[in-house]
């Protein structure tokens, strides 16, 4: 084996580690580095349209028809962007390494015999693939030998959209006060090519014109492979505008996206809405939709692996089925499974589109964003297949001090949300322990009565298989930390990803039902409601069949949670499956102030015997 093809292997087989360590990447599967040229001219790849978006639009579907004379069952089609991945564009890592015949994986593929049944012996194919804008255009080419052993035989004309760099994909979050709201999206646009604003106002009313901040990121801002070498491609300019004192409680918004560029020409996205933010303690109608570890997934039946596909796309479509009835998400961790292959934000943020652009979009961080060797995550496994959560907290904004660490607080109407970032230690003594006691203690339950902790991995109760093996049923020190804290400040629910199942326990403290579980509870706190909702999308995981006294609901299915909060002394919660939107597990609350205020175990403040 020559040197060059040697680091090649082993480059390919790093970032084939990283990124497939638990099976979610499709792309990890692909041995880009070993593609070999085996160009027939007999062969071709024709594609069509070859200019899309020609009514603003920011995705399109493309008509694919190749030939192949020697056909064969693991040829396959790749769709690559930029159009141009030959070796031109590649870097050797020193003076003695001749580059690749390719360095760049696809944004997305689909094998040659899907849904052509006379493929392997006509060698004439048809394949319909969805494209969505990423600022480049983007060409698709014919691989025989399979995944392991690419043999690029044939590459078609260029696809691009009218404006590959327009403003695409907002994503609105809460800011840092309740009457700020921020909208972060991605274009093609350099701050020294175009100054990003957002025009925005009340429904009818005034317009008003907010700057937005520019950040992006660059391949050395990875940590490692895939990131940094065959997963990476240029993420774009990501742009967060803060759109301040969005003072008329629940009064409705417009806003669209805008480029000025140094002509004077504006380039506009198209119009948007939501809703203002309630007040914190206002008293009305607010409805929270929470669950992890969605991923992406592709309408066109691209890059389906690990059966994501169906889980990750009904949830999704069931939420923007029953968006007039959702106030927010909360997405707590594991958000698209790019795993080190950078191409996946656009297409997930595309996915998420008509729910981030509408109602406020809450992320956690979870192991699939930040963990990585020696950068300081909790955990040192190679989860974020060299991504070590910059893409996360770049992508997407959240009101924390530092963006890097991902813990915060969020407070919308009667609920407090602390989000906690299970990838950082949390024990006592550390700077997020702090932060998770101060955001427990420091809420008024007078008019926030509904206290809510979450995080990704499961820092309280879970039956699931893997737990059970360890003989936790948790991630390890992770209740034993944390649980005083949720009995003394009286935490009514906390919710985790990283199980991809759904269960729900009783009220819990030491590992023992304080109370029996029930569909409603009323009266005084007695102890936390543990929920797992890590079904969204991901492959599902096993329960273990050991009968767990704090397990109340379990399920083995793709799925989500809502909570509605009434007023000030009911709330809601409901399971809802992806698959149907139906409700298969639901409890109330009925508590009033003096029942938050009165004492149970571990909980009740020192008093005095002085009058």
């Amino acid at each position: 084996m020559r040197p060059w093809a040697w680091v090649a292997a082993v480059t390919w087989m790093a970032a084939c580690t990283a990124a497939a360590a638990h099976g979610e990447q499709p792309l990890s599967m692909i041995a880009v580095e070993r593609t070999t040229l085996a160009v027939d001219d007999a062969a071709h790849v024709k594609a069509s349209p070859p200019v899309l978006g020609l009514e603003g639009q920011d995705s399109g579907w493309v008509e694919v028809d190749f030939f192949h004379p020697n056909p064969s069952g693991d040829d396959w089609i790749g769709v690559f962007s930029p159009a141009n991945f030959s070796a031109a564009i590649c870097e050797p890592e020193n003076k003695r390494q001749y580059p690749p015949v390719l360095c760049t994986a696809p944004i997305k593929y689909q094998f040659a015999k899907f849904k052509n049944d006379g493929y392997g012996k006509s060698g004439k194919g048809y394949l319909k693939l969805q494209l969505i804008n990423q600022r480049e255009d983007f060409s698709f080419a014919l691989f025989s030998g399979g995944l392991l052993k690419p043999k690029l035989i044939a590459v078609s004309n260029k696809v691009t959209f009218v404006n590959p760099k327009a403003p695409v994909y907002p994503r609105l979050a809460q800011g840092k006060s309740w009457n700020e709201m921020t909208v972060t999206w991605t274009s093609g646009y350099d701050i020294k090519e175009a100054v990003p604003f957002v025009e925005w106002g009340e429904k009818g009313g005034r317009r008003f014109l907010s700057p937005a901040g520019t950040l992006t990121f660059d391949r050395n801002s990875m940590c490692g492979a895939p990131a940094r070498t065959v997963g990476w491609r240029h993420p774009g300019y990501i742009h967060t505008s803060y759109l301040k004192d969005c003072g008329q409680t629940r009064c409705m918004y417009t806003y669209r996206l805008g480029h000025r560029l140094p002509n004077g020409t504006r380039v506009w996205s198209k119009s948007y809405s939501f809703k203002a933010s309630p007040y914190p303690g206002q008293d009305s109608l607010q409805r929270v939709v929470i669950f992890g570890d969605m991923g992406k997934a592709e309408a066109d039946g691209s890059n389906e692996y690990n059966n994501f596909q169906p889980g990750s796309l009904n949830t999704t479509n069931q939420i923007i089925r029953d968006l007039d009835n959702i106030d927010m998400v909360v997405h707590i961790g594991d958000i698209c499974y790019a795993n080190g292959y950078l191409s996946q934000w656009d297409q997930f943020t595309a996915q998420i589109e008509p729910i981030a652009s509408t109602v406020p979009y809450m992320i956690g961080s979870g192991n699939h964003e930040r963990d990585w060797p020696g950068t300081g995550s909790f955990y040192g496994n190679l989860d974020s297949g060299g991504e070590c959560g910059v893409p996360a907290q770049t992508v997407f904004y959240t009101p924390a001090e530092n963006r890097a660490k991902f813990w915060y607080a969020t407070d919308y109407g009667m609920f407090r949300f602390c989000i906690a970032h299970t990838e950082e230690d949390w024990r006592p003594g550390t700077e997020q322990y702090k932060f998770i006691e101060h955001c427990l203690s420091s809420v008024d339950r007078q008019k926030q009565p509904w206290l809510i902790f979450l995080a990704h991995r499961v820092l309280g109760y879970s039956s699931n298989s893997y737990y059970g093996f360890e003989g936790t049923f948790e991630e390890p020190m992770g209740r034993e930390a944390l649980q005083e804290l949720w009995q003394k400040y009286k935490v009514d629910l906390a919710f985790y990803g990283h199980v991809h199942n759904y269960e729900r326990t009783c009220p819990v403290y030491q590992s023992q039902c304080v109370v029996n579980a029930s569909n409603h509870y009323s009266g005084p706190f007695q102890a936390t409601t543990h929920v797992v909702v890590g079904g969204a999308g991901a492959s599902l995981s096993d329960f273990t069949t050991s009968k767990i006294q704090w397990s109340h609901f379990r399920d083995f299915d793709h799925g989500f949670g809502k909570l509605t909060a009434f007023n000030h002394s009911s709330l809601l919660f409901e399971y809802k499956k992806s698959r149907d939107g139906n409700v298969y597990d639901h409890f109330t609350i009925s508590r009033d102030y003096r029942d938050v205020l009165a004492c149970s175990v571990d909980n009740c403040p020192r008093t005095s015997l002085a009058s």
